[in-house]
C-alpha cells in the first residue's frame, strides 16, 4: 500500500509571488519525503471557511501570510509564546484536533543575524526603521535576545507609539526627525521601510546618513527584493556590516516544515542560490 502523502500549504492574498512553495519543495526533494506543499490563494472573506475545511483536506497544516495573520491568531485555539507576544500566526498545524498557531517571524529575523553577523546581539542597544506589519516581530526578537534599548523611528508617531507601548520597558517611540540622532546610539540597525525604493538601489535613494554610526554596528533590512536595498547600500557605504533579508525568510520556513513533515531542514547555501536563480529569472535581481 502505497504511503500517504504529508501536505501543507501557503495562503495569502494574492499568494502567486510566494517564494514559500520552492523553499519546501527544495527541502522535501532534499530529504526524500512524499509530501506537497501547495500555494492557496484565498480572499479575506473566505479564510474563515478555509481555515474549517483544510482539517478535511489531509493538510498537516501550512503557512499564512498578508493578509490573514490577524485572523489566522484570532481562530486558533492554542498560541506559541512568539505569536502571543506579537499577536499574528504565520504557522498554523493540528494538535488531537486543535489548531494551534505560532509565529516563526522572530525567529527567523534572529536566525538570519546569527548566520550572517555572529555576535550582533552582543549589543544592548537598536534602531528599528519603520513601525509596519513587521515591527512586532522583530520587536520580540530583540527583547529575547536581551537587547535593553529599542528605539522604533516611523514617519507617524502614534503607530511608534503604540508598537512600543505593546512591548513596555525599553521600547521608546520617536519621529523620523530623530533618526539621525539615533543612529549614532544603535549597535544594530533594522529597515523595515521602503524608502528609497523608488530608485534602483542606489546608497544615495536611502535619506538617512549612516556614516556616523558605530563602526561596529550591524545592518539588517527585512526586504529581499531588491537584494541590496538602498538602506544596506548606504549601509556598506559607511563601512558596516550588513546582513540582506532573504535568510529571515529562509530560516522562519524551517520550524513549520519540521512540524508539518517530521524533519528539521537547514539553511543551506544551495537554498539561497535556488531562490536566487528564481529571482533572477523572475527579473527581481
Amino acid at each position: 500500500m502505497a504511503e500517504t502523502a504529508l501536505r501543507a500549504f501557503v495562503t495569502g492574498f494574492p499568494i502567486k509571488h510566494s517564494r514559500s512553495p520552492l523553499i519546501h519543495g527544495f527541502w522535501l526533494k532534499e530529504h526524500g519525503i512524499n509530501g506537497t506543499y501547495e500555494a492557496i490563494e484565498v480572499a479575506p472573506d473566505a479564510f474563515s471557511s478555509f481555515l474549517q475545511s483544510f482539517p478535511g483536506k489531509g493538510f498537516a497544516g501550512g503557512n499564512v501570510t498578508i493578509p490573514h495573520k490577524e485572523a489566522a491568531f484570532a481562530a486558533a485555539q492554542s498560541h506559541d509564546a512568539a505569536a502571543t507576544a506579537i499577536g499574528a500566526v504565520n504557522t498554523l498545524w493540528l494538535e488531537k484536533g486543535v489548531l494551534c498557531g505560532g509565529n516563526t517571524d522572530a525567529y527567523g529575523f534572529a536566525a538570519n543575524l546569527d548566520s550572517g553577523a555572529p555576535g550582533w546581539d552582543n549589543a544592548d542597544s537598536a534602531l528599528v526603521l519603520g513601525a509596519g506589519g513587521a515591527g512586532r516581530a522583530i520587536v520580540h526578537a530583540l527583547q529575547s535576545r536581551g537587547f535593553s534599548s529599542i528605539a522604533i523611528v516611523n514617519r507617524t508617531l502614534s503607530r511608534a507609539g503604540d508598537l512600543a507601548a505593546h512591548f513596555g520597558a525599553g521600547v521608546s517611540a520617536h519621529g523620523w526627525e530623530e533618526a539621525q540622532a539615533l543612529v549614532r546610539q544603535a549597535g544594530l540597525i533594522v529597515n523595515t521601510t521602503s524608502l528609497g525604493m523608488s530608485g534602483h538601489g542606489e546608497a544615495e535613494d536611502f535619506p538617512l546618513d549612516l556614516s556616523n554610526a558605530q563602526k561596529a554596528a550591524v545592518a539588517t533590512d527585512i526586504v529581499y527584493v531588491p537584494l541590496k536595498t538602498p538602506f544596506l547600500a548606504k549601509a556598506q557605504g559607511a563601512g558596516l556590516k550588513t546582513v540582506d533579508g532573504l535568510g529571515m525568510l529562509l530560516h522562519q520556513a524551517v520550524p513549520g516544515f519540521e512540524r508539518w513533515f517530521g524533519t528539521r531542514p537547514q539553511v543551506t547555501a544551495a537554498l539561497r542560490e535556488h531562490i536566487l536563480a528564481d529571482m533572477k529569472k523572475a527579473g527581481a535581481l
